[in-house]
């Protein structure tokens, strides 16, 4: 194992993405899935990264009770910044279908935050990347949204599925940070655990 120090440490995702969980396999860790259901609002005075900051934290705390000793809780959270606001997961088609075309031929930031939690301590830190989406065409967002279904994903896309394919014409920063886990970072700040 590349993170000797985490031998002997239980480590759990929160998280119900398979996103995520393709991601921290990656690491060759092995891990445990725990998850439970959280009111995911925030203040209306957040903006940008502090709100990913704000609900990975908040999500972490909701299992402070249960943690114990020698296990390390990940818990993150993604969203789209564009024009000065926040693009969640989509309710329904309709706004799933608002935010590709608010998207479509813009630039946006993709900003995910993480909590690393023991009994001890918790760390919570962030990436963000920015993504340029050509001019989609509303067939291409039709065909997109019936065939992909992304109502479970922040801005209403994956970058890893055919919208990305199509959609994006540049990223600066990690690919992986929109795809809902910066694994670089997290590495980085799990070899101190």
């Amino acid at each position: 194992m590349l993170l000797s120090n985490l031998t002997h440490k239980k480590i759990i995702l929160a998280s119900k993405s398979p996103r995520r969980q393709e991601l921290l396999k990656g690491l060759d860790l092995d891990f445990e899935i725990r998850t439970m259901d959280i009111d995911e609002d925030f203040p209306a005075s957040l903006m940008a990264e502090q709100i990913p900051m704000y609900l990975c934290k908040l999500k972490a705390d909701a299992f402070l009770p249960e943690l114990k000793a020698g296990e390390i809780l990940i818990t993150a959270d993604t969203v789209v910044w564009v024009n000065g606001h926040v693009l969640n997961k989509p309710l329904d088609r309709a706004e799933a279908e608002s935010m590709l075309a608010e998207l479509s031929g813009t630039s946006h930031v993709v900003y995910t935050a993480v909590a690393i939690t023991t009994i001890e301590r918790q760390v919570v830190f962030f990436d963000e990347t920015e993504v340029d989406f050509v001019a989609l065409e509303k067939n291409e967002i039709d065909y997109y949204l019936d065939h992909y279904k992304p109502y479970d994903k922040a801005g209403a896309y994956g970058v890893q599925e055919l919208i990305g394919y199509v959609g994006i014409s540049r990223l600066h920063g990690s690919y992986f940070n929109v795809m809902g886990l910066p694994i670089q970072l997290l590495y980085k700040n799990l070899k101190t655990f």
